[in-house]
């Protein structure tokens, strides 16, 4: 994710299936990002209801002040269809918003004068030849390159170290 909502601290596990630590040494915190996000859900923007046990309310949906999803991206697959939605510049995002926001009928080129394309955290998306291909069609397809570059690398051979005899226990 381009900016992370949820900061971890603590032993969540790894990769390897090493298992995480208990609840007791964790705890999440929401990111400043987050926390922006949700600052107005206190101003009846939604509406709300009971929870489960009717001991608070919840909101039926979560308001954002910006478009978290092209924000953030996404990528996965519910109910049969896919979905791949790069990351986009929060900048961006928040100037198209605003355009479509006083504009509700703005065409696609007007959107793409504020330059909201998508853009890869680590940079590897190259929008410089047709940046209009980054942004969706009609259809809701677009698409944009990824470039990389590889080297190969010889191995080291691997130097051993002296083996120490074991020391005794005894004196």
């Amino acid at each position: 994710m381009r900016y992370p909502l949820v900061f971890g601290q603590g032993n969540f596990g790894s990769v390897d299936g090493d298992p995480p630590a208990a609840d007791r040494y964790t705890e999440a915190k929401l990111a400043q990002v987050a926390t922006s996000l949700l600052e107005d859900l206190d101003k009846e923007t939604v509406d709300f209801r009971p929870n489960y046990d009717d001991s608070e309310v919840e909101p039926d949906v979560l308001p954002a002040r910006i478009p978290n999803l092209l924000v953030n991206g996404s990528d996965g697959i519910a109910v049969g269809m896919a979905t791949k939605i790069p990351p986009h510049n929060l900048t961006e995002i928040v100037d198209a918003t605003i355009t479509l926001v006083n504009n509700p009928h703005a065409q696609l080129a007007e959107i793409l004068k504020v330059r909201a394309r998508a853009r890869l955290p680590d940079r590897t998306a190259s929008f410089t030849d047709a940046p209009e291909s980054s942004m969706p069609t009609k259809r809701g397809r677009g698409r944009f390159m990824m470039r990389a570059r590889a080297a190969i690398e010889s191995a080291r051979p691997r130097t051993s170290r002296p083996s120490s005899s074991p020391r005794s226990l005894t004196r």
